[in-house]
């Protein structure tokens, strides 16, 4: 009897116990975190590869490649200086936890000049990535926890990268920078005779009218 009244107070204390209504404690969420590429507008890019060290001392090669998000409208302005517009990060990093650097190789096609090299991903980045899915978004807590971190890398002239992270209400957090190199290779690490890419009408336009904004990443 006395064992039943304390199981019937226990089961009332917790029954009072406040819900979180942020908890992601029940939400889904993926064993992987996303990464994405985004080029300043007409300053166009091709990412060969990419590759991460994890937390662990884990590098892994070949994360994410191909074109990067970009705004190229022309609307007689300099809107290729500064960053306007980031965009998303749709390739799943799998195998890895948190980046504690990442790789990039590049071709910037405007310039005709390939770059490379590491950057590194700080701890406050780290802990920005780890709340994304930590809790739901306190202005819309009816909807369930983001279920992947996520980060966007921005490739400049010059060797620019700029990283992006998403916070839990997904807004965009302007965090880590760097410079990197040039690839010594050239383009395709010396494959195909250097060929780059044709350079658009529109960045054609603007640089003519413009130039590159070095400087303004």
């Amino acid at each position: 009897m006395k064992m039943l009244i304390v199981l019937l107070a226990l089961v009332s204390i917790s029954a009072c116990q406040p819900v979180d209504p942020l908890s992601a404690k029940n939400d889904y969420r993926t064993s992987w975190w996303y990464i994405g590429f985004t080029e300043p507008a007409h300053m166009t890019v091709w990412v060969e590869t990419s590759a991460v060290e994890d937390i662990k001392g884990r590098i892994i090669y070949d994360i994410a490649a191909g074109v990067a998000g970009s705004s190229d409208h022309e609307n007689g302005t300099e809107n290729a200086r500064g960053w306007v517009g980031i965009g998303g990060a749709g390739m799943p990093v799998t195998g890895a936890d948190l980046p504690k650097r990442l790789f990039v190789r590049w071709q910037s096609i405007v310039e005709r000049k390939t770059y490379a090299g590491w950057i590194d991903i700080s701890e406050s980045t780290r802990d920005i990535m780890r709340n994304s899915t930590a809790q739901r978004c306190h202005e819309t807590p009816e909807f369930t926890a983001n279920p992947s971190a996520a980060l966007n890398l921005g490739l400049a002239p010059g060797g620019i990268i700029q990283v992006w992270v998403w916070d839990d209400c997904f807004r965009a957090h302007k965090v880590d920078r760097g410079q990197v190199g040039i690839e010594p290779l050239g383009p395709d690490q010396g494959k195909y005779n250097g060929f780059y890419g044709k350079i658009k009408d529109s960045s054609k336009r603007y640089i003519e009218h413009f130039g590159i904004p070095y400087g303004s990443w």
